[in-house]
């Protein structure tokens, strides 16, 4: 059995998940979940029970949600294959650092902005939350550009799977325009650096279901059938 990601579409968080995944190089494959139609239904909420996206089934058959969950998972992976840090040395701590400024600040900074759209606001409590969560995304912005320091990248030299959840956020600002990232000229860096990256390249066509290359291990999609399918066996 190999790794199965359940990703969210349109514009999920799961995007870094791809990445990561695309990255590693073991053999994964994908489940397409459409939010929010099905990401709330009873057959997915079988999987995840609080209908969110990523969930991870790992090759051994655990179910993991939660992006930070997932990454961690991944980056255990790295270290094993001998491209990432060990847990307890500095580099680790740094990247836990990370992931939990992306997690909680910069991802959360962008969820006023969800709320009014996914809730087809408008009038005054909409451009209430909308200038709100453009100020929460202007400071999150500015303290994630002194975190990434004179780095090209956020751990130092190489992308690492704080990159790749740091890209699947960082989009939000332009499809929600919340902030013109040329304020931030070392986020505008990173974020057109990895725009080149083919695992990056990989994931953003896999969400618009373009034709998709990957250098990776995608070994195709499954259905969320399934996906219950496998735990199903796992469980009997």
């Amino acid at each position: 059995m190999t790794d199965v990601l359940c990703y969210g579409v349109p514009e999920g968080c799961s995007f870094g998940s791809i990445v990561a995944l695309e990255w590693l190089g073991r053999p994964y494959r994908l489940c397409r979940i459409e939010m929010p139609e099905v990401v709330s239904g009873e057959a997915y909420r079988r999987i995840n029970p609080v209908g969110e996206t990523p969930t991870l089934i790992t090759s051994d058959g655990a179910v993991l949600s939660e992006s930070m969950a997932i990454l961690g998972y991944l980056g255990a992976r790295f270290h094993e294959a001998g491209k990432g840090p060990a847990p307890g040395s500095a580099a680790f701590d740094r990247r836990t650092q990370m992931l939990a400024y992306l997690n909680t600040s910069f991802f959360n900074a962008f969820s006023p902005l969800w709320f009014a759209l996914e809730h087809d606001m408008d009038g005054p409590e909409k451009d209430a939350l909308t200038h709100y969560g453009r100020q929460l995304v202007e400071k999150t912005h500015a303290g994630l550009e002194i975190l990434l320091g004179e780095g090209p990248y956020l751990m130092g030299a190489e992308p690492e799977i704080v990159d790749a959840y740091f890209m699947g956020i960082a989009r939000w600002a332009d499809f929600h325009q919340a902030a013109d990232r040329r304020d931030y000229p070392g986020l505008d860096g990173l974020y057109n650096r990895l725009k080149q990256d083919p695992a990056v390249q990989f994931a953003w066509a896999i969400e618009h279901e373009e034709p998709a290359t990957s250098a990776g291990g995608f070994k195709g999609h499954v259905t969320l059938d399934h996906v219950a399918g496998l735990l199903g066996r796992q469980a009997a």
